[in-house]
């Protein structure tokens, strides 16, 4: 078996694995509507009060967009970073010494932990957000992409957002080389995405003046470019320049898990027998 099918065939078992957890999914899928529904009500209660002031400038964000664009955020919510970071499965493969074993393997390392993270990003993924589309759609003021073309360039750059994830989410996992637990950068890395993806607040709907910061850090390609493709808020034509924004980002964090890997494993010492 070459080693692109040696990944394939990992990533294929790992995916399979983590769709079996359907209970967790139905439990998380209650969670996230929950949360949506609240979110979906302050928004509601902050538009409503600013259409009350008559010299107020108009919203950079249709209600009805930030409606579906935050219920897309509860849809692809397993696919942002900050849920498992780093991967809990490596961590203890690292604390433990068993990372020898992963060693052992004809691999790339690094490559391994990517199609894991992949795996642990999109398997959860697909169980969640088919069900968010079919409730939310009809029930929940969630609209569809205003034509077809706009609804193609969301799922390309849907693509590059997965793969820009799990790069990223690799880099993450690799700086368990020098750490004891990890869990200094599992409470920092979530707190950083959650604000400048889009989760908690569109971006549009952020001050001018932090625009041009939000618009060059990667996390934007991660959600709220994707996201704005599906409303029809960015023009079909900004593809190309979102996917290159996601395409430079990754091939950085790509070189960056490398390098950490390579150095790391340059200075491991696996004790025991």
């Amino acid at each position: 078996m070459s080693a692109l099918g040696a990944y394939i065939a990992l990533f294929r078992a790992r995916f399979r694995a983590l769709l079996q957890y359907r209970a967790a999914a139905v439990a998380g899928f209650g969670t996230q509507l929950f949360w949506g529904l609240i979110k979906v009500m302050v928004l509601e209660a902050f538009y409503e009060n600013a259409a009350g002031h008559t010299s107020a400038a108009p919203p950079p964000m249709a209600l009805a967009q930030a409606i579906t664009y935050t219920w897309l955020g509860q849809a692809f919510f397993q696919l942002m970073p900050f849920s498992t970071n780093p991967d809990p499965e490596v961590r203890e493969l690292i604390r433990t010494g068993a990372v020898g074993y992963e060693l052992a393997r004809p691999l790339d390392l690094h490559a391994l932990w990517l199609t894991r993270a992949l795996a642990a990003r999109l398997a959860p993924t697909a169980l969640r957000a088919i069900p968010m589309f079919v409730v939310a759609v009809p029930l929940l003021g969630m609209s569809l992409p205003p034509s077809l073309a706009a609804a193609g360039a969301w799922a390309a750059a849907m693509v590059g957002a997965a793969a820009l994830v799990g790069a990223f989410a690799t880099a993450v996992t690799s700086t368990m080389l020098w750490t004891t637990s990890g869990d200094g950068i599992a409470r920092l890395v979530p707190s950083v995405v959650l604000v400048a993806s889009g989760m908690i607040v569109p971006l549009p709907l952020f001050p001018s003046w932090m625009q041009p910061a939000l618009d060059a850090l990667p996390f934007r390609g991660m959600m709220d470019a994707p996201f704005r493709l599906y409303l029809g808020h960015l023009p079909v034509g900004a593809l190309p320049g979102v996917l290159l924004h996601q395409a430079l980002w990754t091939a950085a964090f790509v070189a960056i898990g490398r390098a950490m890997v390579a150095r790391g494993l340059r200075r491991l010492v696996v004790q025991g027998g």
